[in-house]
């Protein structure tokens, strides 16, 4: 799920080389810690966190299709 993310968030940024994600394990759930160059925040947000929202339906319909929980911070 790591290299969707990464692929989705690099795609939309105009700064790629700074998308940093980080997974930690927490409660039986992977947590995946996003970072983006500050620039690039507002474009990974949308509007009223609409992008952001959509990659985050995306990442727990696809970490629930491999018996998985995900959830992006």
């Amino acid at each position: 799920m790591q290299e969707f993310l990464e692929y989705v968030v690099k795609n939309l940024v105009e700064w790629p080389e700074d998308v940093v994600i980080t997974p930690v394990e927490r409660n039986g759930s992977t947590v995946y810690e996003l970072q983006v160059n500050p620039a690039d925040a507002a474009r990974v947000i949308g509007r009223k966190g609409s992008t952001i929202n959509a990659i985050r339906a995306l990442l727990v319909a696809g970490s629930a299709k491999q018996g998985k929980r995900s959830i992006l911070e």
